[in-house]
Order: C-alpha cells, then structure tokens, then sequence
C-alpha cells in the first residue's frame, strides 16, 4: 500500500498536506488505491503526462476538435491523473503535482467553455474562483489550523477529476453556462459554509482542562 493510501484509510481521517493539497474525488482515489502501486512512474510524471493529450488537442485542433477526440484526452486525463494519487507524495518534484492538477483542471474547465460559448466563459470563471477559494483555504488551513479539510468535503464537491469529467458531459449536453453556474453556487454554498464552521471552531477559546484534586477530597 502506498503512503498516500495508508495515510487516506488512516481511522482518524488525517491526510498529507499533499494529499489534500490534490483535491481528489471518488474515481481518482479509487484509481490511485486499486491501480496506482502498479505504475513505476512518479506522481509528477504521471501528472505532466495527464496533461499532454489534452493541452495538444486543444492547441492543435482548437475548436474544430471532435467530442471524440476530446473525450479520449479527458479520460486520459483522468486516469494518468488518478493513478498518481496512488503513488507515494514524496521526492524531489511531489511539491509539483498540486499546481499541475490545478493546472490541468481549471485549464480543461476554461477550454470546455470556450468551446461551447463566449457566453459560458464568465460562468467559467466563477467556478474557478470559487475552487481557488477551496484550495487556498485548504493551503491557510493548514499553515494555521495544522488540519485538512475532511475528505468528505472533496467528495461532496467531486474532486478535479470529477468536475473535468462533469465540465465534459456539460458540453456534449450544451449546457456549459447553466452548469457552470450552478456547480459555483452550489460549491460555494458548501465551501464557504464548511471553512466558516472550521475557522470559527478553530478561533474558539481553549479551556484547560479540569481535573478533581483526589488529595483535597481525601482531607
């Protein structure tokens, strides 16, 4: 097993910070548990080539790209993506793997809307800022907290996997704008709400403990 797995089935729910720095969802932590002991690249190498087929399909076909082609590139996307949640976040270049993965996810979010509309490409990036604000608040709640965000939280919100994917069936289905929109208020009512409870348990005042003197009682 892993250290990223053994870390992610740990009882008390405690992640790496790259771990969670990764923001993964359902299927590419289940491709990193199931699949990801079995590739002898890096998570970094694996990330880099999760994002080739898509950055050349976009730059090379544009928007004459077919929903084929781009369908392949996401899947491959995905799953060189997922496959390196399960290598170990060590080694010189595990520190890369997080800003490739937010690379590769709000670059994808952005092509998908500029394929489908100029119109859906506000609606883009008020998705985007609503998962910066995710991935900075995991960075500061780290640093200041020493805690992670539970994983629950980015199983609630898909992961980067699994908002690429959804980012792809909007634009098969012509929805891109809706979709959008819809995935920014809704993440943002959870993001917000979750990291606001976070913080303010965090701010709350410790009280020591109170112990009973057995030796007074004893008098």
């Amino acid at each position: 097993m892993s250290a990223v797995s053994a870390t992610r089935s740990a009882a008390s729910g405690a992640r790496s910070r790259l771990d969670a720095y990764r923001d993964d969802g359902a299927l590419a932590y289940l491709l990193g548990r199931e699949l990801g002991a079995l590739i002898p690249l890096s998570g970094a190498a694996l990330t880099v080539l999760s994002a080739l087929p898509l950055v050349a399909v976009v730059a090379i076909d544009g928007e004459g790209v077919s929903d084929v082609t781009l369908g392949a590139a996401v899947a491959w996307g995905v799953l060189a993506g997922g496959l390196a949640s399960g290598r170990p976040d060590s080694g010189r270049f595990a520190w890369t793997v997080p800003p490739l993965l937010r690379l590769v996810e709000y670059g994808t979010l952005l092509a998908f809307a500029v394929l489908a509309s100029p119109s859906a490409v506000p609606f883009c990036f008020a998705l985007i800022a609503v998962l910066a604000f995710h991935h900075y608040d995991t960075v500061y709640r780290l640093r200041h907290q020493g805690v992670a965000p539970p994983t629950w939280l980015s199983l609630a919100g898909g992961g980067w996997d699994g908002r690429v994917v959804l980012g792809y069936v909007l634009l098969l289905t012509g929805a891109v704008s809706a979709g959008f929109l819809v995935a920014a208020i809704a993440l943002a009512v959870v993001y917000v709400a979750e990291s606001a409870v976070s913080w303010l348990r965090f701010s709350q005042p410790r009280r020591p403990a109170l112990y009973d003197d057995e030796e007074d009682e004893d008098e």
